[in-house]
């Protein structure tokens, strides 16, 4: 036989002393034992009036019928009498008091979800029924819901910002692949681009406040300000659904959003805005993702 321990070890089938002149056989009602430190499947049996053998089998147990601490026993096991009624009604194979069988049948039917019941309304005869809604009605009520409903924006650039507006209906940029790249400043590149997690999404281009930074590819402007923290007067553009350029710490700004512009188009001044140095940032990203711009830049 195996001897019982703490927590997970298994209760033996035999008796660990427990008293049994101390309780009445078949004291114990429920439909469930959980077995307690000690427990035997004889003491369940004795204190649940139940046999041992349909212990084991209510509850599927194998030899050697190792019982836990914590396991629930199943003691009684429901059953279906004949049907009565036009239905199958389930009763407790138990030692409880039968109830009185109601006098009111009711449909076999399962009953409905009441959120289903609402959802349907109850059919009315055809003449208190409301006449079909004609087309201009339906037109009418459906322009009305569309006015309650805001447009899904959509992500311009990787941050969020409070003023970024979207493009919708105005200029659109091609889906084409992005033809040509130019430099969008003349200058020397005092950082590179950096693909460490806190390095330089871009390149920074050296000049002189004032000098003209123009658009690196033709495109639709789709922001223009100063929300995005570390990047001054910013400008956006978005050449295609792939690509987009920006261009930070601008002194002025000469293009507003949702405007065309052309590859080598002024759109700003150089200056020292988010930063304290005179200095152009540009970025590149595709698919919203930070690329090495000197890859696209001619040499």
């Amino acid at each position: 036989m195996l001897s019982g321990c703490s927590n997970h070890s298994p209760a033996p089938v035999m008796s660990l002393g427990k008293d049994y002149n101390s309780l009445e056989r078949g004291s114990y009602r429920g439909s469930y034992y959980e077995v307690q430190q000690g427990d035997t499947l004889y003491f369940i049996s004795y204190i649940t009036g139940r046999d041992v053998d349909d212990i084991i089998r209510s509850n599927k147990l194998s030899a050697p019928y190792t019982i836990f601490p914590g396991q629930k026993l199943q003691l009684w096991r429901p059953k279906y009498v004949a049907p009565q009624y036009g239905r199958a009604a389930p009763v407790a194979v138990a030692a409880v008091p039968a109830t009185k069988t109601p006098t009111k049948t009711t449909s076999s039917k399962p009953a409905q979800p009441q959120t289903a019941a609402k959802s349907q309304p109850t059919p009315q005869p055809a003449s208190q029924q409301p006449a079909p809604a004609t087309a201009s009605q339906t037109q009418n009520a459906q322009k009305a819901a569309n006015k309650n409903v805001d447009p899904a924006p959509t992500k311009e650039y990787s941050q969020t910002t409070k003023s970024n507006k979207v493009v919708t209906n105005k200029p659109q940029p091609s889906n084409a692949k992005v033809a040509k790249w130019a430099w969008p400043s003349k200058g020397r590149v005092i950082a590179k681009f950096s693909n460490s997690e806190n390095g330089n999404k871009g390149i920074d281009i050296a000049g002189q406040r004032g000098q003209s930074v123009n658009a690196s590819a033709s495109g639709v402007v789709v922001y223009a300000g100063n929300a995005l923290r570390g990047y001054g007067n910013l400008v956006i553009i978005k050449h295609n659904d792939d690509y987009l350029s920006a261009y930070a710490h601008n002194d002025q700004v000469y293009v507003k959003e949702q405007q065309q512009v052309s590859v080598g188009q002024k759109i700003a001044s150089m200056g020292s805005s988010g930063t304290n140095t005179v200095k152009l940032h540009f970025e590149i990203r595709y698919k919203g993702k930070s690329v090495d711009p000197m890859r696209y830049l001619p040499r």
